[in-house]
């Protein structure tokens, strides 16, 4: 696979709206795109507090018009305060008045359930912590019977019945603030296991592992908030520690094998695998786009952004794609090393086998916050943008240059032991109160098409 995919279309952001032509620099950059589970639209998640649908060719995704009467989507879906989440209902579909909806997680303010085809709140869910605050989740997951709703906020997960609106019940991920046991800290990403004959879900969190705990852990809705297990050992070294020692961004397990559990991690560069069915201290495989030769432990795998990064992985469970803060996207081929995960009886091995890109191509100017393949087509939509300050006019928070007088509200340095005549000759220094504000380099929207002999046949 070494051709690159084709580029079917590409809108650039302009003050909160999607605009073809527009091409220059903007503070507001896409942070997540997900797509409808039908593959019918997509819906984009945007750094000033907005949802957008952007505007994708409707051939190109399988839809017949003619079949179907399609609603007439809002172009913007504007919210109070800074979205900290989102997803789809399972079954949603643009044909189906009724399923198509999605739930968002609103800064301060209660879970909301929201229509796709008018922006309408149809219900709203609850979470109050002990001074009547409310708890905006930093995830949110259904699981995989659609019909309980899971919020993971500070060392507890929310579960809401969706018929059911008001106030869920609270599974506490750890004895308490000052226990060492459980999962601690802010549980940043949820995950259920894509089997429907199994309960289980796979839980992180913010905080970083510690030496004797890891920070991702698998739990089942039977057992309520007992973990069945803790996920993740760097490596088997004398002082390693447990864990990989860093915030968990995404979880996602593997669709059509739903007992390999994929991790990121916030400033690492590599993606981890376990294997449910064995040792889960030991990852099974680690995707790199860093040189077999290199050591995983250097400081060449850390990243320099914050920002999260999110894989996706296709239907069929064979690719995996995940964009760089370079603009770049990577593919991997899932299939490539499946015959080397391990069972249960596997011995340790120091040497987790490497996963190198099988493609990668210039995508954007830009980090790529979010990649997300269709469900029924061979195409990949991914954003781009970040923040970026321009310090070269305020490096120092200041200016100063020679003044001979003390007028306006500039602070004047004199030095009183001088001459008369140095006195009058002051440094008058300018205090720059205006706020910096950020701009990205490339806020765009691209679709890509991976059936043009690309070889990637999702």
């Amino acid at each position: 696979m070494t051709v690159a995919p084709k580029s079917l279309c590409t809108s650039h952001v302009h003050e909160g709206r999607l605009e073809a032509s527009d091409t220059g620099d903007s503070s507001v950059f896409p942070r997540l795109a997900r797509w409808c589970p039908d593959g019918s639209v997509a819906l984009i998640q945007y750094e000033d507090a907005t949802f957008n649908y952007p505007e994708l060719p409707t051939e190109l995704l399988g839809i017949s018009v003619d079949a179907t009467t399609l609603p007439l989507l809002p172009k913007r879906l504007t919210q109070p305060a800074p979205i900290l989440d989102y997803t789809w209902y399972p079954s949603a579909t643009i044909r189906d008045p009724a399923s198509f909806c999605f739930v968002a997680s609103v800064r301060e303010c209660p879970v909301k359930l929201f229509d796709a085809s008018d922006g309408r709140l149809r219900a709203s869910y609850r979470i109050v912590d002990h001074r009547e605050r409310q708890i905006a989740p930093h995830s949110v997951v259904f699981n995989t019977g659609a019909n309980r709703l899971y919020c993971g906020f500070e060392d507890a997960i929310e579960v809401f019945d969706i018929h059911r609106p008001g106030e869920g019940t609270r599974l506490h991920t750890t004895p308490s603030k000052k226990s060492r046991d459980g999962l601690k800290g802010i549980i940043s990403a949820l995950a259920f296991a894509p089997d429907m004959s199994s309960d289980l879900y796979a839980a992180g969190s913010f905080s970083p592992s510690a030496p004797s705990s890891s920070n991702i852990a698998i739990f089942s809705e039977s057992t309520g908030e007992v973990p069945v297990m803790f996920v993740g050992a760097e490596g088997q070294q004398v002082g390693a520690g447990y864990g990989v020692r860093a915030s968990v961004s995404q979880l996602m397990f593997n669709p059509a094998r739903p007992y390999l559990l994929y991790a990121s991690f916030r400033r690492v560069e590599p993606i981890y695998c376990w294997d449910l069915r064995g040792d889960v201290t030991q990852p099974v495989e680690i995707l790199t786009t860093l040189s077999p030769t290199a050591p995983i432990g250097t400081k060449l795998r850390k990243t320099s952004t914050n920002q999260r990064l999110r894989f996706d992985i296709d239907y069929g469970g064979k690719w995996l794609a995940v964009g760089g803060e370079d603009g770049g996207i990577s593919v991997f081929d899932l299939a490539a090393h499946a015959d080397t995960v391990v069972g249960e009886n596997a011995a340790h091995t120091d040497s987790t086998p490497r996963n190198m890109p099988v493609m990668q191509y210039d995508g954007h100017h830009d980090a790529v916050g979010s990649v997300a393949f269709h469900p029924l087509r061979s195409l990949l939509l991914s954003v781009s943008g970040s923040r970026h300050f321009d310090r070269s006019n305020q490096s120092a928070g200041y200016s100063s240059e020679e003044s001979e007088d003390d007028e306006d509200d500039e602070i004047i340095a004199c030095d009183e032991d001088a001459p008369p005549s140095d006195q009058a000759k002051s440094t008058r220094i300018t205090i720059n109160r205006q706020r910096l504000q950020p701009t990205s380099q490339d806020s765009s929207v691209k679709l890509w098409d991976f059936g043009g002999g690309a070889g990637v046949a999702v």
